[in-house]
């Protein structure tokens, strides 16, 4: 990174920023100091979190898009990164869920999920990337412990999450050259509102799941590690294991 670039406050763009984790993380990078690019599905919601974290000091631009729509996706990315914020770290932390046997899923069900999980990643780091190679920045893809597990009733999610943590490793091996560092930041359960989902039918106990809050703190701790370095793999379960 040059040492004007590395001079500006570090900007982070956050995927599925409306609420949850993306949310939760929007708030704690904003704290840390950082500048924030956020996209979410919901423009009411980013707009209400964008006035809540706007100040002096952090700027928040937002664009809403619907990640399962693979045509919009390039267009409002490039709308995004006009607005002169260039990205030191890419958190794509949106996603969703479907449960039901993969014997019976619909094919349009199959490859929504597929699309959201998997292709709208690697959608947002191709339109994203020659920026980072800008900054020397950090990609953070937010996994699963899923993708190690097999879970009946969730196996079209547990492909999809095996398949981004494949993506991820090859991603790091290609950006290497250009000073980019790829980390996954696989999540047990968290209490987010996903469990309320249509496509999700589910009888956990959600107390015992893992906070958005606390998988923000991890988020920003894997950001604010060293160039020099980078946390491959992190894996953050609530106590209880395995709800």
């Amino acid at each position: 990174m040059s040492s004007s670039a590395s001079a500006l406050p570090p900007v982070a763009l956050i995927t599925g920023a409306s609420r949850g984790i993306g949310a939760a993380a929007a708030r704690a990078f904003a704290q840390a100091g950082y500048q924030l690019l956020l996209l979410a599905r919901s423009e009411q919601d980013l707009e209400q979190l964008a006035q809540e974290l706007r100040s002096d000091s952090c700027r928040v631009e937002t664009i809403s898009v619907d990640l399962s729509n693979p045509q919009a996706i390039a267009p409002a990315l490039e709308n995004l990164l006009a607005r002169g914020l260039v990205p030191t770290v890419l958190i794509n932390n949106a996603g969703a869920a479907y449960t039901g046997s993969l014997a019976e899923m619909p094919l349009e069900q199959w490859q929504w999920l597929l699309q959201l999980n998997l292709t709208s990643v690697v959608q947002t780091c191709q339109a994203v990337l020659p920026s980072l190679r800008q900054t020397s920045g950090l990609i953070i893809n937010v996994s699963s412990h899923a993708a190690r597990n097999a879970f009946p009733e969730w196996g079209a999610y547990c492909t999809t999450k095996a398949a981004l943590a494949s993506f991820s490793r090859c991603l790091a091996e290609e950006e290497r050259q250009h000073g980019i560092r790829v980390s996954t930041l696989t999540l047990g359960a968290v209490n987010t509102p996903l469990w309320d989902s249509e496509t999700v039918h589910s009888s956990f106990d959600r107390r015992a799941m893992l906070t958005p809050e606390r998988v923000a703190e991890t988020l920003l701790s894997l950001a604010q590690q060293p160039s020099s370095n980078v946390v491959e793999d992190i894996t953050l379960m609530p106590a209880a294991g395995v709800l």
